[in-house]
């Protein structure tokens, strides 16, 4: 999702190599090692992942770590190799400490223990960004991590059992709203706090900010600077589809953190901010939508 708004954005002035999947496999070291060594690269921007939400990473801790390490070692470390001086790496607010009392500052990092249901995949973007800041400092490189907050937009996983809490809400609240459902499933009570930014905001800030690697500090956070309950994202939703029925509790189901806020003083220090409010960014998610996946 990422790596395509990044695309949608690029000035035609930059020449832009994205390798989907079949093109090159990450998981390849030795792919991979071709592949930059073939190609010219000034810069490198590391978007690619296994990702999903809570069902998916506590289905498939095992996928999730070992899938995550082996792109993003083989990524970094053959860019290092290959002589590319800029990387930027994009890390995840699951990076975090569980249970965090106030705003997550990039320092907070390894600080304390993580959230158990996102714990594979937050362990391999620890080691990400780790790697990043090693290379820096023994190398001399700039290779930054930048930390978003969660995301939605155009491109995202719409898939209740393997998506993001909004795109899987939006899923679950189009499909109630086309069969005339009166009601929709929420996981937990709904008052956990989430933050979520419009993705064409976090790749514009990314094309504005790789030129100028080397004065960004090793990690970065780039988040909304507030939040909202799960109960307010579900009905923001159902306001922009024009769903008129009901949400019902599932108090069974996990729900992860309660909160995790992120602190955004530093990256508004270099020119971080948010264009996109939640009405709109839904709005332009939802047309997305309809247009490639609704039927």
């Amino acid at each position: 999702m990422l790596g395509r708004a990044v695309l949608r954005h690029a000035p035609e002035s930059i020449h832009v190599i994205s390798p989907n999947r079949q093109e090159l496999d990450l998981t390849d070291r030795m792919a991979v090692r071709h592949y930059l060594r073939t190609n010219s690269f000034d810069a490198v921007i590391h978007c690619a992942a296994k990702v999903g939400g809570i069902g998916a990473n506590i289905a498939d801790p095992v996928g999730f770590m070992v899938e995550n390490i082996l792109i993003s070692t083989n990524l970094i470390e053959e860019s290092r190799l290959a002589g590319i001086s800029s990387f930027l790496n994009i890390g995840s607010s699951c990076m975090y400490p569980r249970n965090h009392k106030g705003l997550l500052k990039e320092t907070d990092i390894l600080t304390a223990s993580l959230e158990p249901t996102n714990e594979s995949y937050a362990i391999a973007k620890i080691s990400a960004a780790k790697l990043c800041d090693y290379i820096s400092k023994q190398y001399g490189f700039s290779y930054r991590t930048f930390i978003p907050c969660n995301m939605y937009g155009a491109g995202d996983k719409f898939d209740v059992a393997h998506g993001h809490m909004i795109a899987g809400a939006m899923v679950k609240i189009h499909q109630a709203h086309r069969n005339g459902d009166s009601d929709v499933e929420i996981w937990g009570d709904g008052r956990a706090r989430r933050e979520f930014l419009y993705v064409d905001d976090v790749a514009s800030f990314i094309l504005q900010s790789v030129p100028h690697l080397e004065h960004l500090p090793l990690v970065l956070n780039i988040g909304l600077g507030n939040d909202f309950t799960v109960n307010e994202y579900y009905q923001a939703i159902a306001d922009t589809i024009g769903f008129r029925g009901h949400f019902v509790h599932n108090m069974n189901a996990p729900v992860g953190m309660d909160i995790k806020l992120m602190d955004i003083s530093l990256s508004s220090s270099y020119g971080w901010n948010v264009k996109t409010d939640l009405k709109s960014g839904l709005s332009e998610t939802y047309t997305a939508f309809l247009k490639k996946f609704a039927n």
